[in-house]
């Protein structure tokens, strides 16, 4: 059995804490995408073209889907400071504009004397889907 203060860490989580955020993906998200990025791919922006693909209508920028695990490390775990050293993800299907997202963060790992996480994401639909999975690794910046 691992000591409790090694199972902690500096940044007081545990192995096995979770959280999440759930956002619905709009028109206006993936415009104001394409402007940071210039990503205007027809599958986002032109109906006609995205109906005759395998998606059959417009899906959303795939970095909107990993985005939300931005705004889920760097404010709830491991929280405020927080960046990422390292991801692995997996996109398995695709977002469709509308679609309600819920992102979900898990603890694997912590380093007990650096301020080092490890995470496994998790994103879903609003039907269950998992729309992408994979593991990342944070490091956590505290001002001096």
């Amino acid at each position: 059995m691992t000591d409790p203060a090694e199972r902690i860490g500096p940044l007081g989580l545990a192995v096995g804490q979770r959280a999440r955020r759930t956002k619905t993906v709009t028109a206006k998200d993936v415009e104001l995408y394409a402007e940071i990025t210039g990503d205007r791919n027809p599958l986002h922006f032109d109906a006609s073209f995205a109906g005759r693909t395998r998606f059959k209508r417009l899906v959303a920028q795939g970095g909107i889907t990993s985005g939300m695990l931005n705004a889920l490390v760097a404010m709830d775990l491991p929280g405020p400071g927080t960046v990422f050293m390292n991801q692995s993800l997996r996109y398995l299907a695709p977002t469709y504009l509308g679609d309600t997202l819920t992102a979900e963060v898990e603890v694997l790992s912590l380093k007990p004397d650096k301020p080092v996480c490890q995470l496994r994401a998790t994103i879903t639909n609003q039907d269950g889907a998992v729309v992408l999975e994979g593991e990342c690794w944070t490091y956590t910046l505290r001002p001096e």
